[in-house]
């Protein structure tokens, strides 16, 4: 039983993580030069997330061979979406309100040093239109889409093919196979991948501990420990009861997705987790066309915890320049929010 424990791999991203924050914590020098082993893991999973994706909702949608329920689908997950990210806008910035982790602090404009967020500044000055997201959706060539790893524009034309497929018939067959053998193939080659989890989650955890320091992270506990506050509430509450009214349990379902959780917590990366989670998904008997294509839509409309973390920076970021910041300009913020999450990813 110690041997199968030890052997888990939610066991080993666990150590690793504790061994990353002691070396982060007795060897700063040492452990910034460990983040190459961050970068090397999540860099392994976003090469294989683009291809799964793909293989994923085009041989989901094929086998549904029903385009109707298809749209259903699709126009259910849009509405949850809207929904469910106005919950979390609204619970951040309430806790954020009523925690004020930013209160005293004081701190003057000229103390700031916005070299850099300067490349960030200068983005947010072009592209930002609906127009722009519109077209950004629609790729200029599907191959640029894959190596750029442009989530969205792999969906759309995942989409697309899929019901292509579905008009072709019979013709269509051969390769759908070929897509669903590439599929299996690539989820094994994930498998081999993800042995290597402890390894990057002690890479990425050692380089923040030993780069920030526990001093620094400190400093702001506050607004960390509000923020945690809220995701757990948000997702006892919110989405607990939205799973019980289906007939699930959340304490269940985040114990079933517990290695993905942990290793999204290591790598500061949800999008290392992206792969197993459509396989484990498929695996207890989510119908392929609804895992295909909700979850990667998921990963760019529904991004319940951004959604939280934006609204109660923003309004901790005033609260520590002693920028005023009154319930209507808050809502305002919450209103520009609800439609820049969609694309934070």
């Amino acid at each position: 039983m110690m041997k199968k424990i030890s052997g888990s791999l939610y066991v080993q991203v666990v150590i690793a993580i504790a061994i990353g924050m002691l070396i982060g914590c007795l060897y700063p020098a040492f452990a910034i030069e460990l983040k190459v082993l961050g970068d090397v893991f999540i860099r392994l999973i976003k090469m294989l997330i683009a291809p799964i994706i793909f293989c994923t909702i085009v041989t989901g949608i094929a086998h549904v061979k029903n385009t109707h329920k298809i749209g259903r689908v699709g126009l259910k997950a849009i509405l949850y979406f809207e929904i469910i990210t106005t919950f979390a806008l609204l619970i951040g910035l309430l806790i954020i309100n009523v925690i004020e982790p930013g209160k005293g602090m004081h701190i003057q404009s000229a103390q700031l040093d916005t070299s850099s967020i300067s490349s960030y500044v200068a983005q947010s000055k072009t592209g930002n239109s609906w127009q722009d997201f519109t077209l950004n959706i629609i790729p200029e060539s599907i191959v640029k889409s894959f190596a750029d790893n442009q989530l969205l524009q792999v969906l759309l034309f995942s989409i697309l093919l899929g019901l292509a497929m579905i008009k072709t018939g019979e013709k269509a067959q051969p390769l759908i196979k070929a897509i669903q053998s590439l599929e299996d193939t690539l989820f094994m080659a994930l498998k081999i991948i993800m042995k290597l989890a402890p390894l990057g989650a002690f890479g990425a955890m050692a380089f923040t501990i030993g780069k920030y320091g526990i001093g620094s992270i400190a400093q702001l506990g506050q607004l960390l420990l509000a923020f945690y506050i809220t995701c757990l509430l948000f997702i006892v509450i919110v989405l607990g009861s939205i799973l019980r009214i289906c007939g699930f349990n959340i304490f269940k379902l985040l114990i079933f997705i517990k290695e993905e959780l942990l290793i999204v917590l290591g790598t500061s990366s949800s999008e290392s987790a992206l792969p197993g989670l459509i396989d484990k998904l498929k695996k207890i008997g989510c119908g392929e066309s609804v895992v295909g294509l909700v979850v990667p839509a998921g990963y760019s409309f529904n991004l319940d915890g951004t959604c939280i973390y934006l609204t109660m920076a923003g309004v901790f970021l005033a609260q520590a320049t002693d920028t005023p910041l009154d319930l209507a300009h808050q809502f305002l913020l919450l209103g520009v929010l609800l439609i820049t999450s969609k694309g934070a990813a």
